[in-house]
């Protein structure tokens, strides 16, 4: 059966009559996204057929009919698809009209390219700052000092956790002994315990935008969410406690799901990743009586000056980044379930953030929309990767706002959205934030 047909306007594609877009993945595929072999496209880009077309056209009239059908019975996802092509209201719930074979296609294939050289300069970078920061701190140790120190410093702690995420997904290098290694050091030294947090970060990922399976930030069922005491809602949903939850989520996980980082039997982890998680705790633990020992020695008032309160701000960049990174647009975004979830739906949901000079020094985390599409594509190559899909995002691309020289606007964003995006429906597959009135 044709699957073109010639008009006046050029050449158009019949809607297609497949009741779901074609990914190319297989369940199997999601044991390792980070390895994820796409299909290739397996048709033409429509857009450059058409334009080519079109071009001839204005000089020459064809007069070239081909009969067509009076009329095509669409299925309702075809015709979702056509407003989302531009010629109806955008529905952002819709399946989109491309692939992840088709936004793979139009990244540059340099921009999958590894080098652990680049990678490793970027960790000596983030080292000399953060001991040039305490080193400078330490020697004038006034009162003028200390709080800009402890804003720099926070920021780097934040920038050496964004480097062992890298490790974690294998984005660092193509040697796993180095991305091991080199993400036990970077996240023991803030206290992050490296196998259970990949873990379950790659858990994340896998299900990103699933109300269920989704292991970050993802929304409260509203039956879970009238189950919470009003302790534990005011502590969720009012500022600062969300911006303060990372620890507690390491040793607990979030409402509703149960288990720990640090215990090798959590319903986190398969039996074969025990070792794994066992290793990443004893590394934790020994970070922890490193900071004891130097409470003897330095005085826990000094400890708490130079590694303490950066400490606690590390944690709070990381709460805010990926909050907003899964909340806070303008427009509703839909979460899933069921049969209307797929990753490639769940990843469209996600949101780049623009964080000023921020950018640069945290490794250009907030280009997050390729990156939970492909996590294995390096930091250094996010931006030019985004770059080349935008054209094949469309509308499901959402521009972040840009930033003055730091973001603070992401403040008042991040409050607005505390305030209504409170818990989504026990049923239906395509979702959105409903917010609880009595709280306002």
């Amino acid at each position: 059966m044709a699957t073109w047909v010639l008009s006046e306007c050029g050449v158009r594609p019949f809607p297609r009559i497949y009741p779901k877009p074609r990914t190319g993945l297989s369940n199997s595929s999601f044991s390792n996204p980070d390895s994820i072999e796409i299909a290739p496209s397996r048709t033409s880009n429509p857009i450059t057929i058409c334009t080519s077309f079109s071009r001839v056209g204005r000089y020459r009239n064809w007069g070239l009919k081909v009969s067509a059908p009076v009329k095509i019975q669409l299925s309702d996802e075809d015709e979702k698809e056509i407003n989302n092509d531009g010629d109806g209201e955008f529905d952002p719930g819709a399946p989109p009209p491309f692939t992840l074979a088709d936004i793979r296609a139009a990244i540059p294939k340099h921009c999958w390219v590894k080098d652990p050289w680049r990678s490793m300069s970027y960790v000596l970078r983030d080292a000399v700052v953060v001991f040039g920061l305490a080193a400078v701190a330490a020697y004038f140790n006034n009162i003028v000092v200390w709080p800009l120190y402890w804003i720099a410093q926070s920021t780097m702690f934040w920038a050496l956790f964004v480097l062992g995420h890298d490790c974690g997904h294998g984005s660092f290098s193509n040697n796993g002994k180095l991305n091991s290694v080199v993400g036990h050091l970077l996240h023991s030294s803030i206290l992050v315990p490296y196998h259970g947090w990949r873990i379950s970060h790659r858990t994340h990922h896998q299900n990103h935008g699933h109300v269920e399976n989704d292991e970050s930030w993802h929304p409260l069922s509203e039956k879970i969410y009238r189950s919470l005491d009003s302790a534990t809602r005011k502590l969720r949903f009012t500022l600062p406690f969300p911006m303060l939850a990372y620890p507690f989520y390491l040793w607990s996980r979030s409402p509703g799901k149960k288990g720990s980082h640090f215990h090798p039997d959590s319903d986190l982890f398969l039996p074969n990743e025990k070792r794994d998680v066992i290793t990443s705790t004893v590394c934790w633990s020994a970070m922890a009586a490193l900071l004891v020992g130097l409470s003897f020695t330095m005085g826990p008032l000094q400890v708490l000056k130079l590694y303490g309160i950066p400490y606690w701000g590390f944690v709070m960049w990381l709460d805010l980044v990926t909050y907003l990174h899964h909340h806070g647009h303008e427009d509703k975004l839909p979460w899933y379930r069921g049969k209307e979830w797929s990753y490639l739906r769940g990843g469209l949901t996600t949101l780049d953030r623009d964080y000023g000079w921020i950018n640069n020094i945290h490794h250009d985390i907030g280009t997050h929309v390729i990156h939970h599409l492909f996590p294995q594509i390096p930091h250094y190559n996010l931006i030019e990767a985004t770059e080349a899909a935008k054209p094949v995002f469309g509308k499901y691309y959402r521009e972040p706002k840009k930033s003055w020289v730091l973001p603070f606007h992401l403040l008042g964003v991040l409050a607005r959205s505390l305030k209504k995006d409170h818990y989504v429906s026990d049923e239906g597959e395509i979702l959105y934030y409903q917010t609880d009135t009595a709280r306002n």
